[in-house]
């Protein structure tokens, strides 16, 4: 063989799929978990893992501490190019570990980091989840449109979920029905709003009122972004300013027949300059 012949690295599949920290563990909770926002696999590829972050990107705590550590950092990749890889054997991969008898009657939160990036990743959750009655799966979740043309029309009887404020879709959340999230600055601010918190138990987001307070992380230069507003708030001031520059690039070119009725879809972003520098 040529000394110059190229080899191609087959990452090593992840020996287990589930996890569980210390605050998951307390509550009896395991966890399944991808890189925040996006990721460079080994051999170059990247692929965003929160398509719909936006807001949250600035306060996300898996992009801070821990998560930032070599080695879970690795871990967290791995787990990533096998769904990429493969993802019919990654689900039965998944089926196998979840039929362990010490998980029956426990939960797993799907994506302690990342998101339901796809739809083809969606679905062999939801194939996981009906293959396994004997595990309650419950996930946050930005993929608002996304979950309400996959997930909700048929959902999993064992999937619980809520979505989370701080993201490019927002607009699609209907807060008089769906259970929701949001990110508060304190205790104090979800009690003022009557909202109820989930401080006491990460379960109580899927299983408690409707209504999910989440306090903010007390990571000063988080606290200092937020400036006392709840998330939802953050977001909606964001979008505003890209209805304003959207409105601003249409009164640029008001009679130029080539001029786009809307922004690019790949139009450069404050948040896919997150995303890139990830």
């Amino acid at each position: 063989m040529s000394s110059s012949a190229h080899i191609t690295t087959v990452p090593a599949r992840p020996a287990r799929l589930l996890t569980q920290n210390r605050e998951m563990r307390a509550i009896g909770v395991w966890n399944w978990t991808l890189p925040a926002l996006a990721a460079r696999l080994p051999d170059g590829r990247t692929q965003v893992t929160c398509p719909a972050a936006s807001a949250c990107t600035r306060i996300c705590y898996a992009r801070n501490g821990t998560y930032l550590f070599p080695a879970v950092n690795a871990k967290h990749t791995a787990n990533l190019a096998f769904v990429m890889d493969d993802l019919p054997g990654w689900t039965e991969a998944m089926i196998r570990e979840l039929s362990a008898p010490r998980l029956v009657g426990k939960f797993v939160r799907v994506h302690d980091a990342g998101d339901f990036f796809s739809d083809a990743y969606t679905l062999a959750w939801c194939r996981v989840m009906r293959a396994c009655p004997q595990v309650t799966f419950y996930c946050y979740t930005k993929e608002v449109r996304r979950f309400k043309r996959l997930i909700e029309p048929d959902p999993p009887e064992n999937f619980l979920w809520v979505y989370s404020y701080g993201g490019r879709e927002d607009s699609f959340i209907d807060p008089d029905r769906d259970r929701v999230a949001d990110v508060f600055p304190d205790e104090d601010a979800i009690t003022e709003a009557g909202w109820s918190s989930q401080e006491a138990s990460d379960l109580l987001a899927v299983l408690g009122p409707r209504l999910v307070g989440v306090p903010a992380n007390r990571i000063p230069q988080f606290l200092k972004r937020m400036g006392g507003r709840r998330l939802s708030e953050w977001q909606a001031e964001i979008d505003a300013e890209r209805t304003h520059k959207r409105r601003r690039h249409l009164r640029l070119v008001p009679n130029d027949p080539s001029a786009p009725t809307s922004m690019p879809e790949g139009q450069p972003s404050e948040d896919d300059a997150e995303r890139h520098a990830a």
